[in-house]
Formats: C-alpha cells, structure tokens, sequence
C-alpha cells in the first residue's frame, strides 16, 4: 500500500509540475514534495522500472515543447511563455533523471 500511495503522490505532483500555472515557490515546495516521495519509495528493479518509465515519458514532453517553441518566431510574447515552460519541463526532467541514476546506484551498491 505504501508504494502505490507514494507512486500516487509522485503522479500528482508531476503532473503539477507539469502546468505552466504555477508560482515559482508553489513549483519549489512541489519539487520538495516529489523528492521526499521519491525516497520513500522501495530500491528495487520494479521501483526503477516505474522511475525509467517516467523520465523516458519526460524526455518525450521535453522533446514536444522544445518543438512548440521552435515553431514561434524569435522575439514575440509567444516564444518567450515557450521558454520559460520549456526551462520547467528541462528541469523536471533533470529531476527525474537524477531519480533514476540514485536509484539504480542504490540497486547497484546492494548487489556487490
């Protein structure tokens, strides 16, 4: 029960982080939220599957928005809303990057 609540939680607050709507210390105290999930979760191949699984979805959505971006001219209102929610995608995906290598440097150091 403890994983699915805490899989819950990381869910919901990446798909948070993944609005645009969001006030920088709202983003800030979500990030907290997402890492402190993120350790309670177990250190097992089925934990880094659900971790793998996430950022590769991740790096999709980054892919998506930096594509948006591109598609508006340099300088206007439009291109500059796309950067800015290009940096929160590229940082929440640096987040779940970073999630995934603690985790199987956690799986790695128990097998030796």
């Amino acid at each position: 029960m403890h994983r699915y609540v805490a899989r819950a939680n990381l869910d919901h607050y990446l798909d948070l982080l993944n609005g645009d709507a969001l006030a920088a210390h709202n983003r800030a105290t979500i990030t907290k939220l997402l890492v402190e999930e993120e350790d309670k979760l177990g250190h097992d191949l089925e934990q880094l599957e659900f971790a793998e699984t996430h950022a590769a979805n991740g790096r999709q959505k980054v892919d998506h928005v930096r594509r948006l971006r591109d598609a508006f001219a340099f300088g206007t209102t439009e291109r500059e809303q796309a950067d800015r929610l290009l940096v929160n995608y590229e940082n929440l995906q640096t987040l779940l990057e970073d999630f995934c290598h603690r985790l199987r440097a956690r799986i790695n150091s128990r097998e030796i």
